[in-house]
């Protein structure tokens, strides 16, 4: 019992704690202010160091000196400020840069939605460190983990996880292509698409619910079970259609597997530099020059790929080439895309003689060949201007005249009508766009194999709702709950504890 007269103590802040006993320190939930470098470290023009929290103000008035720098004031927020960036514990100054400060509450919010300080510094390795540094003394800020900042703002509902992953996806992207399918997933557009097909299984739900409370009665109007079950239908086939994309939007995002193959001295090598436009490849007219896979990530029409350039298809007692060549032939039965290239002198002999083209590389390559195998006819220069293969020959060879291209790789001659027609084919036939400019019509809705794996298990429980009848409005109502939270946990709307982490992971410290 407490007497009238009974003080109660004020409660000791978490710094005056720490001060009485030295030997406590703090968990990361105390320390709930973070810090990190925003951009890449190393030496260069501008640095830029995050601070996020209940602290970051903390940061400021004892960091930021200079004219008008009030201590005992609230900055101005959005507003950059030329001042001394100086050490809290002996006001040494680090640098001369900018400051800003982006408030939490009210208006418009940060990026975390929390007081966020920014330091921009000149970013030499020691000043960068001598800030992280003087950070690192205030008792409750820490450094931040990988992606922690934009978990904070999705967990204070700032975004969704559709705009995470864009977000990724945009400091990730490399090509015009990637660039605008991340942009559009951090707008929200992603989000829109699946938000709305939530929405529509909650409304056929909400029918079905009210159709078990009750029942056929007066209450409930006709036609609402088959209404239901239309608006069931209508979802699904968006679905469907969503799903039936030949893994666009992975394959967009992460690179499109380009295979190079063929027999020995056809040019294979030499294609690959010209796509990379350096000397990637070591180019001799030894056989078996190449006995590895050498692959690179290039720009190709605004799209990514990643090219493979492998080991020449031949017959060989060498063990070291053999290796090479079972790898070559495993390259190319996993791509998505693949150009044979032949030899043109090569080729006419097989003709004339009406022998299997290239040999006894024959067996090798004409089995690797694919609907989405592509042909290059090479060393033009070496040929007669009268000599040209007709139609018809190519194909008994088991070439596709419409996905031929006769050029001279080493001469540059066709190279340039090659690489126009290649990436038209690449863009219209392969993902059916007209160009690397992606409108929002043409623009993948599925990027990841987490969104698949969803909509396939949604498409699933609307299937087995439309399976029942109008006695089993029960079961069919479990079925939408389950679809609507496999549409859900794509945005994050429901249930996504368990994928937090794999999301998150991969994000640079400072973002």
């Amino acid at each position: 019992m407490l007497f009238p007269w009974t003080r109660i103590p004020k409660p000791a802040s978490l710094q005056q704690i720490i001060r009485r006993n030295t030997t406590l320190v703090p968990s990361d939930a105390q320390r709930s202010t973070i810090y990190a470098l925003a951009t890449p470290p190393g030496r260069g023009g501008v640095a830029v160091v995050r601070v996020s929290g209940p602290d970051a103000l903390q940061a400021w008035r004892r960091m930021v000196k200079g004219i008008g720098v009030d201590a005992e004031t609230v900055p101005s927020p959005w507003r950059l400020r030329r001042c001394k960036i100086v050490h809290p514990s002996n006001g040494e100054t680090i640098d001369d840069g900018l400051a800003v400060y982006f408030k939490g509450k009210c208006g418009p919010k940060s990026f975390t939605t929390e007081d966020v300080v920014e330091f921009h510094l000149h970013s030499g390795p020691a000043v960068i460190a001598a800030a992280l540094s003087a950070l690192s003394t205030f008792p409750t800020c820490r450094p931040a983990s990988p992606g922690e900042f934009t978990r904070r703002a999705f967990l204070n509902g700032r975004m969704d996880l559709t705009q995470v992953e864009g977000l990724k996806d945009l400091i990730d992207a490399g090509t015009e292509a990637q660039r605008r399918i991340a942009l559009r997933a951090t707008e929200g557009a992603v989000r829109e698409k699946f938000d709305e097909l939530r929405k529509r299984v909650i409304s056929a739900l909400a029918k079905l619910e009210a159709l078990i409370d009750f029942g056929e009665g007066e209450e409930i109007e006709e036609g609402v079970y088959n209404e239901a079950k239309s608006q069931i239908s209508e979802v699904l086939g968006i679905i469907r259609g969503y799903l039936d994309d030949k893994r666009r939007g992975e394959l967009l995002r992460t690179g499109i597997r380009l295979a190079i193959f063929g027999p020995p001295n056809a040019g294979k090598s030499s294609l690959l530099n010209i796509l990379a436009q350096r000397e990637a490849a070591i180019v001799t007219a030894i056989p078996g020059t190449t006995r590895d896979v050498l692959e690179l990530s290039l720009d190709i029409g605004g799209l990514p790929v990643v090219v493979s350039d492998t080991a020449g298809l031949r017959r060989t007692k060498d063990t070291v080439e053999q290796i090479g060549i079972e790898r070559a032939r495993k390259a190319v039965e996993s791509s998505d895309v693949s150009i044979c290239v032949l030899s043109l002198p090569e080729l006419q002999n097989s003709i004339n003689l009406q022998l299997p083209a290239q040999g006894d590389g024959d067996s090798n390559w004409r089995s690797l060949v694919k609907p989405e195998t592509y042909f290059i006819l090479n060393k033009e220069d070496l040929m007669p201007s009268s000599w040209e293969p007709s139609p018809d020959e190519l194909r008994k060879l088991g070439v596709h005249p419409e996905k031929t291209w006769v050029t001279s790789l080493s001469g540059k001659q066709g190279v340039d009508s090659f690489l126009q027609g290649f990436a038209a084919a690449l863009q219209q036939h392969r993902f059916g766009i007209t160009d690397s400019a992606l409108t929002a019509s043409q623009s993948p809705i599925i990027t990841r194999q987490r969104h698949r794996e969803n909509l396939e298990n949604a498409s699933m429980f609307l299937e087995s709702a439309l399976a029942y009848g109008p006695d089993d409005v029960v079961f069919a109502a479990e079925e939408l709950r389950y679809a609507a939270n496999a549409i859900g946990r794509v945005t994050g709307a429901i249930g996504v504890e368990d994928v937090l982490d794999a999301v998150f992971r991969d994000f640079c410290i400072g973002k």
